[in-house]
């Protein structure tokens, strides 16, 4: 059973723009992710994914507007706070080499001193819910395919339960059938958690894969914020182009129906 989004927004971008040495990297941003909900940023390179990101765990403070995560300004966060209740999943996992698998999924609740019984319960409990064998937690990533090293990213992330995930074009470097079975899986565990999710890609495929809303960027401004299904009949003359560049995908019609 799927759990419906609940009315809390977890993220909310107020207006919110980035200026860096008098240029707008973004304008005026109006966005919000509810608890529970998928939200994947769409664009190229160059569109303001990025900063909507480091806006979120205060990499980067906005020049107008404001940025709240669960209700509070970033800019009242201790940082270290904000960035340890954020969950982050990158290209190729992100993973410390000279860790051991489960070190790398146990640093954050090391970092926070759980007790070392509850570490280890939870660092066999991930690796099952990620679908990855106990034995592999002694190895190190450089031991592991591309699909596992990514799996373990994933799993963690989700070693101290944040309530927000971070996704920046995770699945980007594997082969595509790895990739597609990890956004199926991805797509099965939001089902069941329920994080607060910003999901960055350029793919629009992934997109309408795995999100329940889209915002579509363009030069640092958002274009469209629009839930999948409107996505597809937006008469958006940059939604149409991305829609018709995909249409030569062959399992292109069966994503937009929904059926993939």
């Amino acid at each position: 059973m799927t759990i419906p989004p609940s009315h809390a927004s977890a993220i909310e971008f107020d207006h919110a723009s980035f200026r860096l040495n008098g240029r707008a990297l973004l304008h005026d941003l109006v966005l919000s992710v509810k608890q529970g909900e998928t939200v994947v940023l769409l664009g190229r390179s160059g569109s303001g994914k990025t900063t909507t990101l480091k806006l979120i765990n205060r990499l980067l403070l906005p020049t107008a507007g404001q940025v709240r995560v669960n209700g509070r300004r970033t800019a009242d966060w201790d940082p270290i706070r904000l960035r340890r209740s954020i969950g982050y999943v990158i290209q190729d996992g992100g993973l410390f080499p000279h860790f051991t698998v489960e070190r790398n999924i146990a640093l954050v609740p090391r970092i926070e001193n759980w007790p070392q019984a509850r570490v280890e319960a939870r660092v066999r409990e991930l690796l099952a819910t990620v679908g990855l064998d106990q034995e592999l937690a002694s190895r190190y990533p450089r031991q592991l395919s591309g699909g596992q090293r990514q799996r373990v990213g994933v799993a963690r992330a989700l070693a101290a339960d944040p309530p927000i995930l971070i996704l920046d074009e995770p699945f980007g470097a594997l082969d595509p059938i790895t990739r597609s079975e990890m956004q199926k899986e991805f797509r099965a565990l939001q089902q069941r958690m329920r994080k607060a999710v910003i999901f960055v890609t350029h793919d629009l495929r992934e997109a309408l894969l795995l999100a329940d809303r889209i915002a579509l960027m363009e030069e640092g401004r958002l274009i469209v914020d629009l839930p999948v299904a409107e996505f597809s009949r937006s008469e958006d003359p940059l939604v149409r182009a991305y829609l018709e560049a995909f249409s030569g995908l062959p399992d292109s019609t069966a994503i937009m129906r929904g059926s993939a």
